[in-house]
């Protein structure tokens, strides 16, 4: 039989209650080790981590290795992993507000781009609560830019091209600019175009990166089309199940993690951009024809979106307006 000491009892007391309460998250990311966003969230965690004496770990699986992109928020609002990381345009499905960031020539800037946040913010945190979930942080991509086999000089250049798409609103712009839209994931996009998939695409100088564009198209053109985010959510219903501390570290570390996710951003955009150079890609400033073709598009694009709009979503853009 087993003989247990008073100060055993003391330590089993005193030890108990930390065991029962620490946590260990699985959290799902879209993107590689490499990608600044993922960078970001590692920090994110260890900064939890920290603050809590290990009370609270975050374990994150980059790269769709938990969840593929598509299945990341349905695996936090179900409580498969409490904590995930997705584009916040894949939800425009659901209600145009998440897609606002996407829209063509909306925010082309970062200091728009802030703004426009500060607009959509409490409005996606409203939509998201009726799902039991919650927003913890965003963090933009750099503005995005256009790549292609050769230069473009006008829209009519794009036309028929195959023409990748992460997101409904680029399906429509890829559309009316004659191009043919598919749909590929941001790990998938070398294969895509080295199958012949896809011929061009709109993205970010961190994608462009990552993914290796010099291999397969010669011309990044910045046309700064727009500042999508990405956005970290949380189950409300786990959230609040951890210690009151637990959350303060945890909340305290997202708007850290904001912070610096933003001033990553912006200096991800000109060194990136330098290295496609390095590499070989003609970095040319688009012209004045293409610019005004593509803002056609978007002006297009954005009535179409006013017609369908729920009323959340079109006073994001008139306070972002005011």
């Amino acid at each position: 039989m087993r003989i247990f000491t008073r100060s055993a009892f003391i330590a089993a007391a005193v030890f108990a209650p930390t065991l029962a309460l620490a946590q260990n998250w699985d959290m799902p990311t879209p993107y590689s080790d490499k990608v600044f966003h993922t960078i970001n969230i590692m920090e994110f965690a260890d900064e939890i981590n920290s603050a809590t004496d290990g009370a609270m770990t975050i374990t994150v699986h980059s790269a769709g290795s938990l969840f593929k992109h598509a299945d990341i928020k349905n695996a936090v609002r179900s409580q498969q992993v409490p904590i995930g990381e997705f584009f916040l345009s894949r939800l425009s499905n659901e209600d145009a507000a998440y897609g606002i960031d996407s829209q063509p020539f909306v925010a082309t800037s970062y200091e728009d781009a802030e703004a426009l946040w500060a607009a959509q913010r409490p409005v996606v945190t409203e939509l998201l609560a009726k799902q039991g979930l919650m927003p913890l942080f965003a963090v933009p991509w750099p503005p995005q830019g256009l790549y292609t086999e050769g230069e473009v000089n006008s829209v009519e250049d794009l036309g028929g091209l195959k023409f990748r798409a992460y997101n409904a609103a680029l399906e429509q712009f890829a559309t009316l600019a004659g191009a043919s839209p598919t749909q590929v994931e941001s790990p998938d996009i070398p294969q895509a175009f080295a199958t012949g998939q896809v011929e061009a695409m709109i993205t970010s100088p961190s994608t462009g990166v990552s993914s290796q564009a010099w291999d397969f198209v010669s011309t990044y053109t910045p046309i700064n089309a727009w500042v999508p985010k990405n956005i970290i959510v949380v189950n409300k219903d786990a959230f609040d199940a951890l210690d009151a501390s637990v959350q303060e570290a945890v909340l305290t570390a997202a708007a850290n993690a904001e912070a610096r996710g933003w001033a990553m951003s912006r200096a991800e955009t000109e060194e990136k951009t330098a290295i496609m150079a390095e590499k070989g890609m003609n970095v040319v400033e688009p012209s004045a024809e293409l610019m005004e073709g593509l803002r056609a598009i978007g002006a297009q694009m954005q009535e179409q979106w006013n017609a369908s709009a729920s009323e959340e979503a079109k006073s994001i853009i008139e306070k972002f307006n005011m």
